[in-house]
């Protein structure tokens, strides 16, 4: 099926992890000055399921987490948040899930990331083949799930599945330095995986980086989707770029005050694509996809901070924008 035909389908299978996060509470806190942490989901591909589901889409999450009382934390809160686990994979040994500890306080705003052994590198060909892609209409991966082994010839494989089953590919760059051997590495890999996918969403720096320098990130997005792809390049404060068909589409963003700059990704992944199945026209997904940012941005937390359908409408009743 086409890309188009496969999002309206709205029925996802996802690639990558979940994970722990811990924020200090109340707003303004540094962690270091912090006596209350929350916890809650995290991870970018599990942020990207609950985005979905809170939007009215289907997600199952493919992972592996630690057999232990944070992974069963993690599988308990997507459950919680309406998304499939049947997929989901207890790991025993020294894998640990991932945890992220982090403040909502854009001034030095830091993310502690502990991902040493990270649990979600250990799903195989095996979980790969045990899905079952016919009761899905889309993929959707991570790049972060690439990073290690054996999860990135895993992921090619499900890859490989997901056109034997006839889904589109729709891969996020999601490029995090501390995961990889080098960058060396990760622009090969990461180039490899845009070249398989049907849509590719990134930022400029990821662009520039698997184009070898900053300044080449738009020449990189626009040779993609010359050879057929539709690609959105995420320019921050400055909008998107989306290339499709010949097509460039530029849109601007809704300006809110941030507490913090994490989960905008994955909110803006969940939000595009959900408000694609709904039936919006690309222009109105893609801005539909920059207010689930702004709503994540300005609330604590990642995966609570989705908005749902009556959220998002909400927040576009009442606010200006987008930029142009």
């Amino acid at each position: 099926m086409s890309l188009i035909e496969g999002i309206m389908g709205n029925r996802f299978v996802v690639f990558g992890r979940a994970g722990m996060d811990m924020f200090a509470d109340p707003i303004g806190v540094k962690s270091e000055d912090a006596s209350h942490f929350r916890a809650d989901l995290g991870g970018s591909s599990a942020n990207i399921c609950a985005g979905l589901v809170k939007l009215g889409s289907e997600a199952a999450l493919v992972t592996s987490v630690s057999d232990d009382a944070i992974g069963r934390f993690c599988v308990n809160r997507l459950k919680d948040y309406g998304v499939e686990t049947r997929y989901v994979r207890a790991v025993g040994g020294e894998a640990r899930t991932s945890l992220a500890v982090y403040e909502s306080c854009i001034e030095d705003f830091q993310n502690v990331i502990y991902r040493n052994g990270a649990a979600d590198f250990q799903v195989t060909e095996a979980d790969m083949d045990a899905v079952d892609y016919g009761a899905f209409t889309a993929l959707i991966t991570a790049g972060t799930v690439f990073a290690a082994e054996p999860s990135r010839s895993a992921t090619f494989r499900a890859f490989d599945n997901a056109r034997a089953a006839g889904l589109p590919v729709i891969f996020d760059i999601d490029y995090r330095p501390y995961s990889w051997p080098s960058p060396q590495v990760a622009a090969e890999v990461l180039t490899r995986a845009g070249e398989a996918s049907d849509l590719i969403v990134g930022n400029d720096e990821e662009f520039g980086f698997m184009a070898g320098g900053l300044d080449k990130g738009l020449d990189k997005a626009r040779e993609l989707a010359a050879q057929g792809r539709m690609v959105v390049y995420k320019m921050g404060h400055e909008g998107a770029i989306t290339l499709v068909d010949g097509q460039e589409i530029r849109t601007g963003i809704y300006p809110v005050t941030a507490v913090k700059p994490n989960g905008a990704g994955d909110s803006f992944m969940a939000g595009l694509l959900a408000s694609i199945a709904q039936g919006h026209d690309l222009r109105d997904a893609v801005l539909r996809g920059s207010a689930c940012a702004s709503i994540v941005v300005s609330q604590p937390g990642c995966a609570g901070a989705m908005p749902t359908t009556a959220e998002l409408e909400a927040f576009l009743a009442s606010h200006s924008g987008p930029t142009d």
